[in-house]
């Protein structure tokens, strides 16, 4: 137990003022204030929230009005029943652009210097940072899906839909850790949102707006083995709304994958990023 925590249990001379309280306590504590004051930080700064839900708003009402006339769905059917899963694996995965800007902001402002210098777990600020933005995530995922249905989208309902929910948010817990890993490695926030031109690419060679099968052969091959693309087959798979899927591996087991892929990622950047922080000062 750190020291800070000792003197919250002692009082003068030693006397013991409140209950001792283990390592697993404090753990848990700090997380908490992390996510805290994470959520008070976007309370107090909602524009944060309408821009990180504007532009998939905006795309979906861009791609399904605008382009959904013309596009081709493998088997029939509606393109905006096939287009909104898509949609919302879009949002989770440009997710760690939030993450990121949100890290590297706080590193550049002496934020994470003055954590550093507190009592504290290092893996309690990166975990903090991490349910937090599975939080804001909740939320963006419910208001995409009201305004899905306000478009018509209608998702069967029950244990798929859960587990579709559930898969989109194991997709964005695992980015968190690239996020995080990203923003204590760029220089400013101006860098950071220059990783929007890694995420786009990556959210465009996948099946989010079109079927792998459409595409060339080698760029369909490239966007079948995407890992969103995995997320985004079985999630509509999940949602009710099947699209025909091609003869590759990948795509014949995009439910196995969709739970396999956030996990390497997670097994990856997850102690990059907690043993980043930990070297921040060295």
């Amino acid at each position: 137990m750190s020291t800070a925590h000792t003197l919250k249990a002692d009082g003068p001379a030693g006397l013991s003022t409140a209950p001792a309280h283990g390592s697993t306590f404090w753990l848990f504590s700090d997380v908490w204030n992390i996510v805290r004051r994470g959520l008070t930080y976007y309370q107090r700064q909602p524009v944060n929230i309408a821009w990180q839900l504007g532009f998939p708003i905006l795309s979906v009402l861009l791609y399904g009005y605008v382009f959904g006339s013309a596009m081709t769905v493998p088997g029939g059917g509606d393109y905006k029943d096939f287009l909104m899963p898509g949609m919302f694996v879009m949002t989770m995965a440009f997710g760690f652009i939030n993450t990121a800007t949100v890290v590297v902001y706080d590193s550049t402002k002496g934020v994470i210097d003055r954590f550093r210098s507190m009592p504290m777990s290092s893996s309690a600020v990166v975990a903090g940072r991490g349910v937090t933005d599975l939080l804001v995530a909740c939320a963006e995922l419910a208001i995409m899906m009201l305004t899905a249905m306000a478009m018509g989208w209608r998702p069967d309902g029950g244990w798929g839909f859960l587990a579709a929910f559930g898969l989109l948010l194991w997709l964005r817990f695992a980015l968190i850790w690239v996020g995080v890993w990203l923003g204590l490695l760029v220089p400013n926030p101006e860098a950071a949102g220059g990783l929007f031109a890694v995420a786009f690419p990556l959210t465009m060679i996948s099946s989010i707006f079109v079927a792998p099968q459409l595409m060339p052969d080698w760029l369909g091959w490239v966007a079948a083995w995407n890992p969103i693309s995995s997320t985004a087959a079985a999630t509509r798979d999940l949602f009710g709304t099947p699209v025909g899927g091609g003869d590759s591996w990948i795509e014949q087991h995009a439910l196995l994958m969709s739970g396999v892929w956030p996990l390497i990622l997670t097994a990856v950047f997850l102690p990059l990023a907690v043993r980043r922080f930990q070297r921040l000062s060295r």
